[in-house]
């Protein structure tokens, strides 16, 4: 059962929005990176108080995605990648993106907190981050 609406497009969007944004960390690493994403989708809290769509999602402007400033993003989605963004629409979590709201790629090591969220880990080139409870508390809830 899908925890956000998702059109045949949308998942398209999706698939090519994880590949674009993690692919080099693997599958896992595109479905911790999936899961933001539809953590950004499904909450109504923070920056993300207005997204309510895939698209606004992968367009939010600003504190969207860079990987929509680049050619590899408006590529055709794969079979697999489709595959990838149907799991996390339908709720399938993992950690350290879980119940995360950001994530990017820094220099070095994680800092412990990024523009005030704090560090849920990090899954190879990538820090996770999640508010905390009292300021997004749907981000937690259970599907």
């Amino acid at each position: 059962m899908a925890v956000i609406k998702a059109s045949s497009s949308d998942i398209d969007m999706l698939a090519r929005l994880m590949r674009a944004e993690a692919e080099g960390d693997g599958e896992l690493g595109m479905l911790n990176a999936g899961n933001v994403m539809v953590n950004r989708t499904r909450v109504r809290c923070l920056d993300f108080a207005g997204i309510a769509t895939i698209s606004q999602m992968t367009f939010q402007s600003p504190g969207g995605f860079e990987a929509t400033q680049k050619g590899y993003f408006y590529q055709r989605a794969r079979e697999r990648d489709r595959r990838l963004a149907q799991r996390v629409v339908n709720g399938d979590r993992f950690n350290p993106g879980e119940f995360a709201l950001w994530f990017f790629r820094p220099e070095g090591a994680c800092p412990p907190q990024w523009w005030g969220q704090w560090n849920s880990g990090r899954y190879k080139s990538h820090c996770f981050y999640t508010p905390l409870a009292s300021e997004c508390p749907e981000v937690y809830s259970t599907y």
